[in-house]
């Protein structure tokens, strides 16, 4: 499938280059949107009685550019949130960008987007994760190549039915505007990106998922991904209303550390973010900032067959047509 979804968004420019006033329209909207996200958070944060904030810091690469960091520790209602804006100058393109795109091997290029995780303390609010970015390559001798890409995707421990379908209607609703086939094609993307194969396992109930989008003008491409962007919050924070003062056990708080194990697992192995953040010299608390402070791993678990937390890995970690199942 992933093949085939590739094959809906070449890889070639259609229209005219971005310009320097282009980029620095996405770089004022990427940094609107961290701080919109924080001040949105930090709200839920003082609403279940934390008074815990993100911390920011700002910092700079010796090859070019830099970025703005943004994490929230120990809250009452965040456990770990880490939302992270860069915008980086490369040299020479590593081999994480060049072996899907190898027209564009050693070019010197600029990348700049938005990417957040958050790990709250209460076990039945979900894991959620939020990229929106922009790539712009530069091979010597060509035109710039450019494209944008991003997402969002939920991971929860104890599955509400209704925020699955509502975090699944978000997404539908704000790829309408742009083909009726959009939703559709990057919610397979997304199921197919977040998947340990090495555990045969959904990250999580998906969401949205794409990357190489360059197949509209330039302009469309940008208002797809601020759509994407802000449905993030749209979506996220009447989970966090919902459940921010829902009563749990240590044993639900158990199986939630056990299950970030499998998200650390997965940011480690398989995120191409994480790899290029690598590759590229990136600073490195930044690129792991997804991680939780805790985690935990057991030697082959056993729940009962009619618990929540087996129906978790047999049901929910599926792929599923949520909009039409629950």
């Amino acid at each position: 499938m992933m093949s085939l979804v590739l094959s809906l968004f070449p890889k070639r420019l259609i229209m005219q280059n971005p310009t320097s006033a282009d980029i620095q329209r996405v770089r004022e909207f990427l940094l609107g949107l961290q701080a919109r996200i924080c001040s949105s958070l930090e709200q839920q944060e003082q609403l279940g009685g934390g008074t815990a904030e993100f911390v920011i810091d700002d910092w700079e690469r010796p090859e070019g550019g830099g970025g703005r960091s943004r994490v929230l520790q120990n809250g009452e209602v965040i456990e770990k949130g880490g939302v992270m804006f860069s915008h980086i100058n490369i040299s020479k393109l590593p081999a994480s960008a060049t072996e899907r795109h190898p027209q564009i091997a050693g070019a010197k290029a600029q990348a700049l987007g938005v990417s957040l995780v958050i790990h709250p303390k209460n076990p039945h609010i979900p894991t959620s994760h939020a990229n929106v970015r922009l790539f712009v390559a530069e091979p010597e001798g060509q035109d710039p190549i450019w494209w944008f890409g991003g997402g969002f995707d939920l991971t929860p421990f104890y599955p509400d039915e209704q925020d699955i379908k509502n975090w699944h209607q978000t997404a539908h609703d704000l790829c309408q505007p742009f083909g009726e086939d959009v939703y559709a094609e990057h919610k397979q993307w997304c199921d197919d990106y977040f998947y340990l194969k090495h555990r045969d396992e959904q990250r999580g109930v998906g969401g949205l998922f794409f990357d190489d989008l360059n197949c509209w003008d330039f302009e469309t491409c940008f208002q797809y991904m601020q759509a994407v962007g802000n449905g993030y919050l749209e979506a996220i924070v009447p989970i966090f209303e919902k459940h921010r003062d829902q009563p749990y056990t240590e044993a639900q708080r158990e199986f939630q550390l056990y299950r970030r194990g499998r998200y650390v697992e997965y940011n480690l192995v398989y995120d191409r973010g994480t790899l290029f953040g690598l590759q590229t010299g990136g600073r490195i608390e930044s690129i792991l900032v997804s991680l939780p402070n805790l985690a935990g791993w057991s030697y082959r678990p056993e729940w009962d067959a009619d618990s929540a937390e087996k129906k978790l890995t047999d049901y929910y970690l599926k792929p599923q047509d949520w909009l039409n199942t629950l």
